[in-house]
């Protein structure tokens, strides 16, 4: 049985692009076998970029660079992970320059597909949000950068900053 969960967990997800602009994603048991996008918790004094690359590296063996902020997101005691946790997710879009991929145990099969492709696969329900923001940070290739969709608000290239009753 997981340990009793008294506050929301800090995680990380990585939107990753290869040079053709193709985005990552992998189906992870965790998940219901879904695709979902590499990332994880945020260790204590752990900044959010040492995070997602340090989950990455673990999870694909891949290196990022280029990483932007895009969007949070919750995930409230999930049906498809598999153990009750309540998240918040900050994801970013990054890029990597290799394509060969080492996986974790965390996951059985990975895919590098176009937006467009990416969209239509079967991705973790709650992930919707990440479909969308995949939308929104574009497809990719480092000389153009991320093009947003027509229908997305301007996101903030700053990373997010936590507001505290101190700060």
């Amino acid at each position: 049985m997981p340990p009793a969960q008294h506050y929301p967990e800090s995680t990380v997800g990585a939107l990753i692009f290869d040079p053709e602009g193709r985005l990552f994603l992998m189906r992870s048991h965790k998940w219901a076998g879904q695709y979902v996008v590499p990332g994880g918790h945020v260790e204590l004094g752990e900044t959010l970029e040492a995070a997602l690359r340090r989950e990455v590296a673990e999870e694909t063996g891949l290196t990022i660079h280029d990483i932007r902020f895009v969007c949070t997101q919750e995930f409230i005691y999930d049906p498809t992970f598999w153990q009750p946790r309540h998240f918040v997710f900050f994801d970013y879009a990054c890029h990597a320059d290799q394509t060969e991929v080492r996986l974790n145990d965390e996951a059985e099969e990975y895919t590098w597909a176009t937006v467009d492709e990416a969209l239509r696969l079967p991705v973790e329900p709650s992930s919707a949000s990440c479909k969308r923001a995949c939308r929104c940070a574009g497809q990719g290739g480092r000389s153009a950068g991320p093009r947003p969709a027509p229908d997305c608000r301007p996101m903030s290239q700053e990373r997010p900053r936590l507001r505290t009753p101190w700060a």
